[in-house]
């Protein structure tokens, strides 16, 4: 059986914007973000030695999603400027190396990565999915085909891992997030409802269309004030469901298509390695670029 691996490669260029002092290339072009990217992929590269690796982006920081909900991931609408020039960087550097890379406009790159994993998984691929974006628990499944790989904190969640963290099936992940929201994306929850009340509602209850609005209807669920969540959830339901709806991956982006082969890792180009180092003043990791493959 193949291991795919599909990294969610926004994730990694916010960590590094965030966390990297300022560097410029020769021509002023900011490019730091970028080379903590590429860095981290190359860690990777050594680290995991994936034989079939895809680089998912998002087409740009707003999706469909802000059509349905304006206020979704509004603190993140637009890019800082010394940041928007590198995420074209980031893909550039990713071909370089021989990787595939996948972006469509429109979606974001969590859409892509479910788009790509619901077509291997079938076909007898084992995908690991490198994200550490907890949206993405929706696609690990009970068979072990698909996990989630948090590559900042080495962990691996599995169906069981993520029962173990979130207290709720991997397909109950946004039945979850509609109940407690997502502050990271602006999406709010149901007021009052924590991870332990969610996890309790959805053991007992499955999803949140299946929530009764009747107390005397939630025998067998051990959570404290069982009256007053029942009421809370009853009022803010359309709310909880809009959020859920927000929270899922789409599983069929158009026109993301990919065989087992066209994700294959391949050797760096040295003349796309050597122009983009060159351009971007990249001097000592040139060497470790082409010695990737």
């Amino acid at each position: 059986m193949s291991t795919v691996h599909l990294i969610d490669g926004h994730v990694w260029i916010f960590r590094a914007y965030f966390s990297l002092p300022a560097m410029q290339a020769p021509d002023g072009t900011p490019t730091f973000a970028a080379y903590g990217f590429t860095n981290t992929l190359l860690k990777y590269l050594a680290d995991a030695a994936p034989g079939h690796l895809g680089v998912c982006f998002d087409y740009a920081l707003t999706s469909f999603r802000n059509d349905l909900d304006p206020g979704y991931k509004a603190d993140r609408s637009d890019a800082p400027p010394d940041l928007e020039p590198q995420f074209d960087l980031c893909v550039e550097a990713a071909q370089a190396l021989g990787i595939a890379t996948f972006e469509v406009e429109g979606y974001e790159a969590d859409d892509v990565i479910a788009t790509l994993t619901h077509q291997l998984a079938p076909r007898r691929a084992r995908v690991v999915v490198v994200s550490s974006d907890k949206d993405l628990s929706q696609l690990v499944r009970e068979d072990g085909s698909v996990v989630l790989h948090d590559n900042a904190r080495g962990t691996t969640l599995d169906a069981d891992g993520v029962r173990g963290k979130f207290g709720v099936d991997p397909a109950q992940i946004p039945d979850y997030l509609g109940l407690v929201g997502d502050a990271v994306d602006c999406l709010p929850g149901v007021p009052g409802v924590g991870p332990k009340g969610a996890a309790a509602v959805l053991g007992r209850f499955g999803r949140i269309d299946a929530v009764p609005a009747d107390p005397d209807a939630w025998d067998g669920v051990e959570v404290r004030g069982a009256g007053r969540l029942a009421a809370r959830i009853a009022e803010h339901r359309e709310r909880a469901l809009f959020t859920r709806q927000l929270a899922t991956v789409v599983r069929s982006v158009p026109g993301v298509k990919a065989r087992l082969r066209d994700l294959r890792t391949g050797p760096p180009d040295p003349e796309r390695v050597h122009a983009l180092c060159s351009r971007l003043g990249w001097q000592g990791i040139e060497e470790r670029m082409l010695g990737s493959g």
